[in-house]
């Protein structure tokens, strides 16, 4: 039976502005299964993005709690986070942040230099594989100025995944990509999910959506919905 990689409860987040008080997220439950494929939907202020801050251990909600791998962690330090964001969540984010003058491989291994426990050479070792899931074995050497843009976000993609962590965290992940690339990258993400990743993908878009298995829904700070995707799109298939 699959565990709960992500279990939040009633969670509330609020921030100050001037005298006024924003209330970004109101009592946010939910649960994401080992090996789901779950997309987070809402338009601007629906508080997704606060959402995605706090899933991805970047922020602390104001109340409730979030438990990531049966670790609580709403009562983390700063310290316990960056561990947390390092060893459990990989991100890929829209805009793919790889360093320009470094090659793909070098890319990949970056989030491993945080890891004393890994040599060099383990570490290389784990960036080719990393690598090679997402088909890119062949331009390891490449800087991301030699790669197209679909091809920068799968280095972005190997990176998330070189530390093998229990959720992937996308973020608006082919908001830069045209009609065709992001097919390709999201059917990627499709068989990623197939082959046992646990997948996080924070959008706007409703077809990007109809790739993953579940949907939630956010509307002003709330869940307003929380479905299964029953008509998944067919490319990729």
């Amino acid at each position: 039976m699959p565990h709960d990689i992500i279990k939040i409860s009633n969670l509330r987040r609020d921030f100050n502005v001037g005298a006024e008080t924003v209330h970004a997220l109101r009592n946010v439950s939910f649960g994401v299964k080992e090996n789901e494929f779950l997309t987070i939907m809402g338009t601007s202020g629906s508080g997704k993005s606060t959402l995605l801050n706090i899933l991805g251990a970047l922020d602390k909600p104001t109340e409730g709690d979030y438990y990531l791998d049966g670790i609580n962690v709403s009562n983390l330090s700063k310290d316990e986070l960056a561990v947390i964001r390092n060893r459990k969540i990989g991100f890929v984010f829209q805009s793919f942040n790889l360093l320009p003058r470094t090659s793909a491989l070098e890319n990949v291994e970056l989030p491993l230099m945080y890891n004393s426990g890994i040599s060099s050479r383990r570490r290389r070792e784990q960036a080719i594989e990393a690598l090679r899931i997402v088909g890119l074995a062949d331009r390891m050497k490449h800087a991301p100025n030699q790669l197209s843009g679909g091809q920068q976000q799968r280095v972005a993609i190997a990176r998330a995944l070189v530390n093998d962590p229990v959720m992937v965290l996308a973020d608006e992940a082919t908001g830069n990509l045209d009609s065709k690339t992001t097919e390709d990258i999201m059917s990627l993400f499709r068989k990623l999910n197939r082959e046992g990743k646990t997948i996080v993908f924070v959008t706007h878009e409703h077809d990007i959506a109809g790739y993953s298995k579940r949907t939630i829904v956010l509307r002003d700070g709330e869940i307003i919905d929380d479905y299964e995707n029953t008509g998944r799109p067919a490319q990729g298939s």
